[in-house]
Protein backbone atom coordinates (compact mmCIF):
# COMPACT_ATOMS: atom_id res chain seq x y z
CA UNK A 1 0.00 0.00 0.00
CA UNK A 2 1.14 3.31 -0.61
CA UNK A 3 0.90 6.58 1.51
CA UNK A 4 1.84 9.95 0.64
CA UNK A 5 2.09 12.74 3.18
CA UNK A 6 3.03 16.25 2.57
CA UNK A 7 5.35 18.18 4.66
CA UNK A 8 4.78 21.98 5.48
CA UNK A 9 6.16 22.90 8.35
CA UNK A 10 9.22 24.65 8.18
CA UNK A 11 13.11 23.30 9.37
CA UNK A 12 15.92 24.98 9.30
CA UNK A 13 18.74 23.17 8.07
CA UNK A 14 21.90 25.46 5.92
CA UNK A 15 23.47 24.35 2.99
CA UNK A 16 26.77 24.86 3.77
CA UNK A 17 29.88 23.00 3.24
CA UNK A 18 29.87 19.60 4.41
CA UNK A 19 32.19 19.95 7.19
CA UNK A 20 32.67 19.97 11.43
CA UNK A 21 33.21 22.17 13.95
CA UNK A 22 35.56 20.50 16.81
CA UNK A 23 35.23 21.16 20.15
CA UNK A 24 37.45 20.84 23.22
CA UNK A 25 37.36 17.43 22.97
CA UNK A 26 39.03 15.55 19.60
CA UNK A 27 37.12 13.19 20.46
CA UNK A 28 34.30 14.90 19.70
CA UNK A 29 32.66 17.12 16.71
CA UNK A 30 29.30 18.31 15.02
CA UNK A 31 28.63 18.21 11.88
CA UNK A 32 27.42 21.86 10.03
CA UNK A 33 24.97 19.34 8.31
CA UNK A 34 24.09 15.67 7.59
CA UNK A 35 22.86 13.07 7.05
CA UNK A 36 23.37 12.63 10.85
CA UNK A 37 23.51 9.70 12.78
CA UNK A 38 21.01 9.86 15.69
CA UNK A 39 23.36 10.59 18.35
CA UNK A 40 24.25 14.31 16.96
CA UNK A 41 21.55 15.58 15.36
CA UNK A 42 19.94 18.44 16.28
CA UNK A 43 17.13 18.23 18.36
CA UNK A 44 14.85 21.36 17.55
CA UNK A 45 13.92 20.26 13.97
CA UNK A 46 10.03 18.75 13.27
CA UNK A 47 11.03 15.52 11.74
CA UNK A 48 9.03 12.22 10.17
CA UNK A 49 10.26 9.03 12.05
CA UNK A 50 10.22 6.09 9.76
CA UNK A 51 12.36 4.37 12.35
CA UNK A 52 16.14 3.94 11.27
CA UNK A 53 15.67 7.05 9.05
CA UNK A 54 14.32 10.65 9.97
CA UNK A 55 12.81 12.79 7.41
CA UNK A 56 12.70 16.37 7.90
CA UNK A 57 10.01 18.24 7.49
CA UNK A 58 10.69 20.81 4.79
CA UNK A 59 7.85 22.86 2.96
CA UNK A 60 6.19 21.87 -0.69
CA UNK A 61 8.15 18.05 0.26
CA UNK A 62 5.71 14.89 -0.42
CA UNK A 63 6.90 12.28 1.44
CA UNK A 64 5.61 8.91 -0.48
CA UNK A 65 6.18 5.61 1.51
CA UNK A 66 5.45 1.84 0.13
CA UNK A 67 4.51 -0.50 2.81
CA UNK A 68 3.23 -4.03 3.18
CA UNK A 69 0.49 -4.84 4.86
CA UNK A 70 2.22 -5.23 8.15
CA UNK A 71 3.59 -1.38 8.13
CA UNK A 72 7.00 -2.50 6.91
CA UNK A 73 8.73 0.27 4.36
CA UNK A 74 9.78 -1.22 1.09
CA UNK A 75 10.75 2.44 -0.32
CA UNK A 76 10.60 6.05 0.81
CA UNK A 77 10.29 8.68 -2.48
CA UNK A 78 10.70 12.81 -1.71
CA UNK A 79 8.63 14.59 -4.28
CA UNK A 80 9.01 18.07 -5.07
CA UNK A 81 7.50 18.83 -8.23
CA UNK A 82 9.13 17.46 -11.01
CA UNK A 83 11.70 16.22 -9.41
CA UNK A 84 11.95 13.03 -7.19
CA UNK A 85 14.63 11.59 -4.27
CA UNK A 86 14.41 7.78 -3.28
CA UNK A 87 16.34 6.90 -0.19
CA UNK A 88 17.86 3.89 1.07
CA UNK A 89 19.64 3.23 4.21
CA UNK A 90 21.97 0.28 4.84
CA UNK A 91 24.16 -1.12 7.46
CA UNK A 92 27.94 -0.53 6.87
CA UNK A 93 31.43 -1.77 9.04
CA UNK A 94 32.38 0.44 11.89
CA UNK A 95 35.95 0.80 10.09
CA UNK A 96 35.27 2.10 6.56
CA UNK A 97 32.59 3.15 4.22
CA UNK A 98 31.17 1.83 1.81
CA UNK A 99 29.81 3.89 -0.94
CA UNK A 100 32.60 3.24 -3.14
CA UNK A 101 32.36 -0.27 -3.35
CA UNK A 102 28.03 -0.03 -4.00
CA UNK A 103 28.87 2.63 -6.47
CA UNK A 104 30.86 0.42 -8.62
CA UNK A 105 28.59 -2.26 -8.24
CA UNK A 106 25.56 0.07 -9.30
CA UNK A 107 27.94 1.05 -12.14
CA UNK A 108 28.37 -2.00 -13.50
CA UNK A 109 25.23 -2.96 -13.20
CA UNK A 110 23.85 -0.38 -15.25
CA UNK A 111 26.26 -1.19 -17.96
CA UNK A 112 25.44 -4.77 -17.84
CA UNK A 113 21.31 -3.37 -18.65
CA UNK A 114 23.05 -1.18 -21.38
CA UNK A 115 23.40 2.16 -20.07
CA UNK A 116 26.39 4.40 -19.46
CA UNK A 117 27.35 5.87 -16.69
CA UNK A 118 29.73 7.84 -15.33
CA UNK A 119 31.70 9.32 -12.05
CA UNK A 120 31.15 13.03 -11.59
CA UNK A 121 32.37 14.63 -8.20
CA UNK A 122 30.08 16.20 -5.93
CA UNK A 123 29.39 18.11 -3.05
CA UNK A 124 29.04 14.47 -0.98
CA UNK A 125 31.78 13.30 -3.04
CA UNK A 126 31.97 10.99 -6.17
CA UNK A 127 28.33 10.44 -7.87
CA UNK A 128 26.76 8.46 -10.25
CA UNK A 129 25.08 9.88 -13.33
CA UNK A 130 23.52 7.32 -15.47
CA UNK A 131 20.87 7.51 -18.15
CA UNK A 132 18.34 4.84 -18.74
CA UNK A 133 15.39 3.37 -20.33
CA UNK A 134 12.52 3.04 -19.06
CA UNK A 135 8.78 2.56 -19.78
CA UNK A 136 7.93 6.02 -19.85
CA UNK A 137 11.54 6.27 -22.02
CA UNK A 138 14.72 7.80 -21.35
CA UNK A 139 15.38 9.07 -17.83
CA UNK A 140 18.62 10.71 -15.83
CA UNK A 141 19.59 9.36 -13.02
CA UNK A 142 22.12 10.22 -10.10
CA UNK A 143 23.22 8.68 -7.57
CA UNK A 144 24.85 10.04 -4.32
CA UNK A 145 26.02 8.14 -1.37
CA UNK A 146 26.85 9.28 2.09
CA UNK A 147 28.80 7.24 4.58
CA UNK A 148 28.25 7.48 8.09
CA UNK A 149 28.87 5.61 11.19
CA UNK A 150 27.88 1.85 10.73
CA UNK A 151 25.70 2.84 8.09
CA UNK A 152 25.27 4.52 4.39
CA UNK A 153 22.49 6.49 2.55
CA UNK A 154 21.69 5.87 -0.65
CA UNK A 155 19.83 9.06 -2.71
CA UNK A 156 18.64 8.45 -6.34
CA UNK A 157 17.47 11.87 -7.96
CA UNK A 158 15.61 11.80 -10.86
CA UNK A 159 13.66 14.97 -13.10
CA UNK A 160 16.01 17.90 -13.33
CA UNK A 161 17.69 17.16 -10.56
CA UNK A 162 19.57 14.40 -11.51
CA UNK A 163 21.15 16.55 -14.59
CA UNK A 164 21.55 19.97 -12.51
CA UNK A 165 22.27 19.49 -8.61
CA UNK A 166 21.07 23.47 -8.20
CA UNK A 167 18.02 22.10 -9.44
CA UNK A 168 17.16 19.97 -6.32
CA UNK A 169 16.24 22.66 -4.17
CA UNK A 170 13.85 21.44 -1.19
CA UNK A 171 15.02 18.04 -1.66
CA UNK A 172 18.54 18.28 -1.10
CA UNK A 173 17.63 20.23 1.96
CA UNK A 174 15.94 17.16 2.93
CA UNK A 175 19.01 14.95 2.52
CA UNK A 176 21.07 17.19 4.21
CA UNK A 177 18.82 16.91 7.50
CA UNK A 178 17.84 13.09 7.00
CA UNK A 179 18.42 11.41 10.72
CA UNK A 180 19.81 7.93 10.71
CA UNK A 181 19.22 5.80 13.75
CA UNK A 182 21.80 2.75 13.15
CA UNK A 183 20.65 1.10 16.34
CA UNK A 184 23.15 -1.33 18.38
CA UNK A 185 22.53 -4.77 17.04
CA UNK A 186 25.08 -6.40 14.54
CA UNK A 187 23.87 -6.57 11.07
CA UNK A 188 25.59 -7.62 8.11
CA UNK A 189 27.16 -5.11 6.01
CA UNK A 190 24.43 -3.59 3.68
CA UNK A 191 21.76 -4.61 5.21
CA UNK A 192 18.81 -2.50 4.51
CA UNK A 193 17.77 -0.49 7.92
CA UNK A 194 14.49 -1.58 9.33
CA UNK A 195 12.28 1.35 7.82
CA UNK A 196 8.15 0.75 9.29
CA UNK A 197 4.90 3.14 9.19
CA UNK A 198 4.66 5.76 11.98
CA UNK A 199 1.91 4.63 14.21
CA UNK A 200 -0.94 6.79 12.96
CA UNK A 201 0.17 6.03 8.86
CA UNK A 202 0.05 1.95 10.08
CA UNK A 203 -2.98 2.61 11.73
CA UNK A 204 -4.64 3.92 8.25
CA UNK A 205 -2.66 0.90 6.52
CA UNK A 206 -4.96 -1.62 8.75
CA UNK A 207 -8.13 -0.09 10.09
CA UNK A 208 -9.89 -3.24 10.26
CA UNK A 209 -6.70 -4.85 12.31
CA UNK A 210 -6.32 -1.95 15.45
CA UNK A 211 -3.32 -2.70 17.50
CA UNK A 212 -3.12 -4.46 20.55
CA UNK A 213 -5.45 -2.46 23.20
CA UNK A 214 -7.56 -0.11 20.62
CA UNK A 215 -10.53 -0.95 19.91
CA UNK A 216 -13.26 1.10 17.29
CA UNK A 217 -15.36 3.41 19.31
Amino acid sequence: MIFSRKRAETGRHARDERATEVLDSPAESVPSRGPYDVSEAPGDVPRLDLGSLQIPAVPEVEVRVQADPQGVIQQVVLVHGENALQLGVFAAPRSEGIWDEVREEIRQSLFTDGAAAQEVEGEYGTELHARVRTPDGITDLRFVGIDGPRWMVRGVYQGAAATDPAAAGPLAICLDGLVVDRGQEAKPVREPLPLRLPRDMADQANPENPAPGQREA
